[in-house]
């Protein structure tokens, strides 16, 4: 269970405090910053939008929750189809989805649990990494039958693979799964802009293993919350 900044009822809590690419932050989401606060969609989307531009590459593409959310639990086939078309999906070589337990369409950041499902091109696989034990195989699962038919220019694509990554890292607490969502997704990054398949199968595994530590993820909430900051003072 996370535990909700919301019930504290901090009175200048939606005070705009950055405007940054698509994505307004408030001061309820410096607060979740701030303490031992599960991450909600908008601190995620803040740090995939930094993310893509410190990795500006085309090939690359960090999803926003809600654009994820959304093809995952997108009703009709058809509405879809134009929905991820503008994602330009077949001309990316790295795809990052953020992967909420939330099943309500009509309630917004209802879930629990975040984790990451990543698209490798040269690999033809997604990867689905989960810091609970993989409680969010499920979730995962449906994101990549939903987007799977969309990722490539031909048939093949649908053939791209699902793998549950079963070492990836775990959390020691009920509340840091976004904050290794960010980090995963960083260390992946990072991994595909160093243009080295350090492993012989050439994915990205040992980079987030040495990259990712609960010592680091703790040290993410500081890392965003000062970037923030930075972002502010420069407005």
């Amino acid at each position: 269970m996370h535990t909700d900044i919301h019930l504290m009822g901090n009175p200048g809590a939606n005070e705009k405090k950055l405007s940054y690419n698509d994505v307004v932050l408030r001061q309820s989401d410096m607060d979740i910053l701030s303490g031992p606060y599960f991450l909600n969609d908008q601190i995620i989307e803040f740090y995939f939008s930094y993310l893509s531009s410190c990795y500006p590459a085309q090939e690359i593409l960090l999803v926003p929750p809600s654009i994820a959310f959304w093809i995952m639990n997108c009703p009709a086939v058809e509405s879809l189809k134009d929905f991820v078309e503008p994602l330009h999906l077949p001309d990316k070589k790295l795809v990052i989805f953020p992967v909420n337990d939330n099943e309500d369409v009509c309630k917004a950041e209802a879930g629990s649990h975040w984790s990451l499902l990543a698209f490798e091109r040269n690999a033809n696989v997604f990867v689905h990494h989960d810091s609970n034990r993989g409680i969010n195989d499920w979730h995962a699962r449906r994101l990549y039958k939903a987007v799977v038919g969309y990722i490539g220019a031909s048939d093949s694509a649908s053939t791209a693979s699902y793998l549950e990554c079963t070492d990836s890292p775990q959390q020691v607490n009920g509340y840091d799964c976004g904050l290794y969502v960010t980090a995963i997704a960083k260390a992946i990054c990072s991994w595909h802009n160093s243009g080295e398949d350090k492993e012989e199968d050439g994915m990205w595994f040992s980079s987030v293993k040495e990259q990712v530590t609960p010592s680091s993820v703790a040290e993410m909430r500081s890392e965003i919350l000062s970037l923030i900051r930075s972002l502010m003072a420069m407005r």
